[in-house]
């Protein structure tokens, strides 16, 4: 039986292993206009459908031509995704195909939750919003904030999470960690950066945050757990992506 001939990898420039990249037609300039930019289109929306994580702008261009406006192509493609229960949603810096909010008790039904869900208690969703307004932030600030320890096993569970991550050392006495959110934190809530949080003050007004009540030590019991106020352990998992 006569071995099977190898595989041949062709080499594109610089001997990188993108060879058919310099095949790819990114100009399609054979093509009217309007068949240019609905190829265009097309194509954006492939990618982003197949992506797992939000696609950025740097990805997109390597697709379309010089002359194409990304931003447009995808105002275009939300357009036809009108009356459709899914749409293009800026997150974390790209763009990703989601469900609308008003299908997600159907796809619960249907399937269950996400897996990508964070289930966070009330003392970790406060913990992680006074992190995300005033990042970068020590556990001792925390403390201070909410006139209780807040504990590291609190700061451990959303580290493991991956919502939040060590930030630059603080040039306190001491020089202690700070804490700030990350990529995940924004994906996990559907932001594109963190000019999106609500603002401040909108929240007070809605009733939802009361910022008198969080100076006054009025938040849950679960924040501590006992343990005796010390200099932050050294942590080397220093997220590249974090956001200050």
């Amino acid at each position: 039986m006569a071995a099977s001939a190898p595989k041949r990898r062709k080499e594109g420039r610089g001997g990188e292993g993108r060879s058919d990249d310099g095949l790819f037609d990114r100009e399609l300039d054979h093509l009217p206009p309007e068949a240019r930019w609905r190829e265009w289109m097309h194509r954006v929306e492939a990618t982003i459908f197949a992506a797992q994580e939000p696609v950025g702008r740097e990805v997109l261009a390597r697709i379309v031509g010089k002359s194409c406006s990304i931003d447009l192509l995808i105002d275009d493609i939300r357009e036809e995704l009108r009356g459709r229960p899914y749409d293009l949603v800026t997150v974390a810096g790209g763009w990703k195909h989601l469900t609308r909010p008003a299908y997600a008790d159907a796809i619960r039904a249907a399937v269950g939750a996400s897996e990508r869900a964070v289930d966070l208690t009330q003392s970790e969703i406060l913990v992680l919003m006074c992190i995300a307004y005033f990042q970068p932030i020590t556990r001792s600030e925390l403390s201070s904030f909410f006139g209780k320890e807040v504990s590291r096993d609190l700061i451990g569970a959303l580290r493991g999470a991956k919502l939040i991550a060590s930030g630059p050392r603080s040039p306190t006495p001491g020089a202690p960690y700070t804490y700030v959110t990350t990529r995940e934190f924004l994906l996990e809530f559907g932001l594109d950066t963190l000019r999106d949080l609500p603002d401040f003050e909108a929240l007070e007004d809605a009733g939802l945050l009361s910022k008198e009540k969080l100076l006054a030590g009025d938040i849950p019991s679960g924040l501590a757990s006992g343990e005796s106020d010390g200099e932050e352990e050294p942590e080397s998992d220093v997220v590249e992506d974090s956001l200050s």
